[in-house]
């Protein structure tokens, strides 16, 4: 069911410097930047590394703005985001933000699984046009 991995998403509490910072390291600028919101594309695969302004974490899910939720959400491309996420409460995860289209040929959602490790799941544009030219 998941495919590979598309997007580690990490949260901060002070966006601007953390672009900076990750610029830095990775001698690159972000490829996406909205507020609230930057993503880089790294490694031989250009894996997709988000970073979200934490007053955004959780808070379109279940758990809502200050839950014991935390950590990094790591997103594994799926074929059908709709069936697995079914598939993953169905064996007792508890939805943790909801389906959501997070641009253009991007969808996902996020569980936490019965140990209290979040888990995300996409449908990624990126990943399969990286998959076709292997």
């Amino acid at each position: 069911m998941l495919r590979g991995l598309t997007t580690v998403r990490f949260h901060t509490t002070d966006l601007e410097s953390a672009k900076s910072w990750y610029t830095e390291l990775l001698g690159i600028e972000p490829y996406f930047d909205r507020p609230g919101y930057a993503e880089f594309r790294i490694g031989d695969y250009e894996h997709e590394l988000g970073l979200l302004d934490s007053k955004y974490a959780g808070v379109l899910g279940a758990h809502g703005e200050g839950s014991a939720v935390g950590g990094p959400v790591i997103y594994w491309h799926v074929d059908d985001v709709r069936a697995a996420l079914d598939r993953l409460l169905s064996l007792g995860a508890t939805l943790h933000e909801p389906i959501r289209e997070f641009g253009v040929g991007f969808i996902g959602a996020s569980v936490v699984d019965p140990f209290g490790n979040t888990l995300g799941i996409m449908q990624n544009r990126h990943y399969l046009d990286i998959l076709s030219t292997r």
